[in-house]
């Protein structure tokens, strides 16, 4: 089995801590490929940031030679899920997704942990769309942009279980979900914390992607992901000087 795994910035670093992390996850005889957009923000934590990534990582995918069994689109709370579900015929599967629909089997409430407080909507409009919000106790901000997640990683597990604590002292939360890609690494030491499960979402996406891929099952292509009608697409893709 063969699975792609896509980064939705372009800091090659966090892609390979993500791609190590799925390595981990993966059962013997999965290969999985790291990807880095070839365009796009170097961390990404904003609305414009994430539309701008979820083109790059379609652009991405559809450039891969293949062939792969699935795609994993390795962004917190990102847009491009449903592009990549229209384009792909494989399984399509999201960390934000993954990590959610995880937690729901191991409590009756989960809190997502994540950067900066501008990202906390965008993750909670996913979640809703996703159907996956009414058991979400909260979405709780350490304030640390993504680039600094890999900077200390000492400070970055501190930050994290700090609002994981609160979340589940406060927020009454059962179960807590690592809202960013670039937190690959560091479930444990939160768990340790804090006493309770500790969903890393690129690791639940390489289980939940290897058992739709088992049981032969990919998107539906009967309406709302059916692929995109051949037109005529202007001036794309944009030419470079």
């Amino acid at each position: 089995m063969r699975i792609l795994i896509v980064n939705v910035n372009t800091t090659r670093s966090i892609t390979d801590a993500i791609g190590k992390q799925a390595a981990g996850a993966a059962s013997p005889g999965t290969e999985i490929v790291p990807l880095t957009p070839s365009f796009g923000a170097e961390s990404v934590e904003g609305n414009y940031e994430s539309y701008l990534a979820a083109v790059a990582v379609m652009e991405t995918v559809r450039a891969h030679p293949g062939p792969y069994d699935a795609v994993i689109q390795a962004g917190y709370g990102e847009h491009g899920r449903e592009g990549l579900q229209e384009l792909l015929d494989v399984p399509v599967v999201d960390i934000t997704e993954a990590a959610a629909s995880t937690a729901r089997f191991l409590g009756r409430s989960y809190s997502v942990v994540t950067t900066l407080d501008r990202t906390v909507p965008l993750i909670e409009e996913r979640l809703e769309v996703a159907g996956l919000s009414a058991r979400c106790a909260s979405v709780r901000a350490t304030g640390l942009p993504v680039l600094a997640l890999e900077q200390d990683e000492r400070a970055a597990a501190d930050a994290i279980a700090e609002q994981a604590v609160r979340a589940v002292a406060d927020d009454r939360a059962e179960v807590i979900c690592l809202g960013c890609g670039g937190m690959a690494g560091l479930a444990g030491q939160v768990a340790e914390r804090t006493g309770v499960p500790v969903v890393d979402g690129v690791s639940a996406a390489v289980t939940i992607a290897e058992s739709l891929v088992r049981l032969g099952l990919s998107t539906s292509k009967v309406r709302t992901y059916a692929p995109p009608r051949p037109k005529h697409i202007a001036n794309w893709p944009p030419r470079t000087a």
